[in-house]
């Protein structure tokens, strides 16, 4: 117990230190807890209960990822998606399986199975990177959001039978059919016992937590529908993930499921830290330094295999930048692949050789993928530009403009007041479906962040008369006015705050003026109040 806590508090320790030095150079916290644990295994010497207990915390960050996702993908959601989900899903990991499969065979020449465990491993991508960024930057609802997310949710659901198949190859003693059999009485037992006994067991137990108005009775609650949900699906042959998101779905039905979400989100972030940990263990230094150019080689092949492939389902039935977009995001190899590898080589189907080889290309994919797809409208504008490009915006022909950052309930009212008023503006949000609803009304709109250079210039903000920030989140709000008064240091910004908490954390920056939400309103509601009292005593 002493070493495990001893291991927990060197990990937590070394990333933090590692992130915060990331943090200053923009490097995704993902890397850092990634090196966290190659650092860890080259370093420290742990034993592998040790280890083995930390990869289990890392496994349920995945958990709680897809159960995030569930919350989001209800019953109405899911029908309308099924196309994408499907049909996009299985033709992706279908056709990425039998390109790879015939280049791994007749090309490396490395097996008939080894061939096919590779061309499965290789056709799933990153769950746990490519929707921790969508849902951090809201890219989860637009249009290639959606369509990976669809394609991701497929890949998950995959993994089911690809594992399956594995142990299938590995016994000559069950039938393909016996392993059908068995699977198909497992899928029914699991839908039908979450789908009419879980459901009512979740109502009721989140409904009675929620009475209590105790917030760790509620929050304890949820973790036993989520780790109870995943423990029942791995009981039956499945993910734990699986059981997971049919928790999450079941929820998003409820009233909860914004409640429930937004509790859950720090342990699911810590939890994820830790996965990432133990991806970091599996890194080989010196097999990657006497090997590089073959798994370079490799990796290079699968992630442009995916690429192509994933460009053509996709442009079947979406545009040119959606298509692109969406295979930058999903041609990396993801998590599972690790668990197929594992299983594979304790099955004697891999050697341990091979198992490291392919394994470090699943890693380095991982470690490069944050990097793409934080920088994602970069790498798709090179292809196709859009209006809402964040990086690549055509500089406006203004002057003496007012810039809104965030186009939500304020930020509309602002921007119809100001359209009456025939005073030039432009809007700035990174949610697209705010840009894509401010275009059909007819204002100049773009996707983007104010807190990146590219935009500050297209945007001509040192031109303009005012920006006027509706955000409301803190830090968000710190970012923002950082960005813009490194750039433009005479900026007259106008920030709307919550509280004179809020004023007090930001006097540090050059901010002309801060509209305190709260008293503006209490000044009107007083007004209209003594307007009526003075008409009242003149009708007296």
């Amino acid at each position: 117990m002493e070493n495990l806590l001893f291991t927990i508090f060197l990990t937590i320790t070394i990333a933090t230190i590692l992130n915060i030095i990331l943090k200053k150079f923009g490097i995704s916290h993902i890397i850092g807890y990634i090196l966290t644990g190659t650092i860890i295994s080259y370093f420290f010497n742990f034993s592998k209960l040790d280890m083995h207990s930390l990869e289990l915390l890392g496994e349920f960050g995945i958990v709680f990822l897809m159960f995030t996702i569930g919350l989001e993908m209800s019953f109405d959601k899911i029908k309308k998606m099924k196309e994408i989900l499907f049909i996009n899903g299985s033709l992706q990991v279908g056709l990425s399986a039998i390109i790879i499969y015939i280049c791994s065979y007749f090309i490396f020449d490395l097996g008939l199975e080894v061939s096919l465990i590779v061309s499965l491993a290789f056709s799933l991508s990153s769950t746990a990177i490519v929707l921790t960024y969508l849902k951090s930057s809201k890219d989860i609802h637009t249009p290639y959001g959606e369509k990976s997310t669809a394609i991701l949710i497929f890949q998950d659901l995959a993994v089911i039978p690809i594992l399956l198949l594995i142990t299938f190859l590995a016994n000559d003693t069950l039938s393909i059919s016996e392993v059908l059999t068995k699977t198909f009485i497992s899928a029914i037992v699991i839908i039908a016992f979450m789908f009419i006994v879980g459901k009512k067991i979740i109502s009721w137990l989140l409904k009675f937590s929620a009475k209590t108005r105790i917030e760790e009775l509620f929050l304890g609650s949820v973790f036993s529908i989520v780790i109870g949900a995943s423990l029942l699906a791995h009981e039956l042959g499945f993910t734990y993930s699986l059981g997971a998101f049919i928790a999450g779905m079941i929820i998003s039905d409820t009233n909860y499921s914004v409640k429930v979400e937004s509790d859950i989100a720090t342990y699911k972030d810590l939890l994820l830290g830790t996965f990432f940990f133990w991806v970091g263990t599996k890194i080989d230094a010196l097999y990657f330094l006497y090997n590089v150019h073959i798994i370079l080689l490799f990796l290079l092949a699968i992630m442009l295999i995916k690429a192509i492939v994933i460009y053509f389902i996709i442009r079947r039935k979406s545009d040119k930048s959606t298509s692109i977009k969406s295979a930058i995001a999903l041609c990396q190899v993801g998590e599972f692949s690790f668990a197929i590898f594992a299983l594979a080589t304790n099955d004697n189907l891999l050697s341990s050789e091979q198992s490291s080889f392919l394994i470090l290309i699943s890693v380095l994919s991982m470690i490069i993928t944050p990097f793409i797809v934080s920088n994602i409208y970069k790498l798709a504008s090179y292809f196709v530009v859009e209006f809402y490009e964040s990086d690549k915006i055509t500089p406006i022909k203004q002057k003496n403009h007012i810039v809104i950052c965030g186009f939500s309930t304020l930020g509309r009212i602002i921007a119809r007041d100001l359209s009456e008023q025939e005073v030039p503006f432009v809007i700035i949000s990174d949610d697209l479906r705010h840009v894509l609803l401010a275009r059909k009304l007819g204002y100049m709109a773009y996707f983007g962040h104010l807190d990146k250079k590219p935009v500050l210039e297209s945007l001509k903000i040192e031109q303009s008369s005012a920006i006027i920030i509706t955000l409301s989140d803190i830090h968000v709000k710190r970012l923002v006015c950082e960005a813009v008064l490194n750039y433009y240091d005479e900026a007259n910004i106008i920030l709307k705050i919550q509280s004179t908490k809020e004023k007090a954390e930001l006097k540090d920056l050059k901010i002309n003026k801060y509209i305190h939400a709260y008293h503006e309103v209490a000044k009107l509601l007083i007004n209209e109040a003594t307007i009526n009292l003075e008409i009242k005593k003149q009708v007296k």
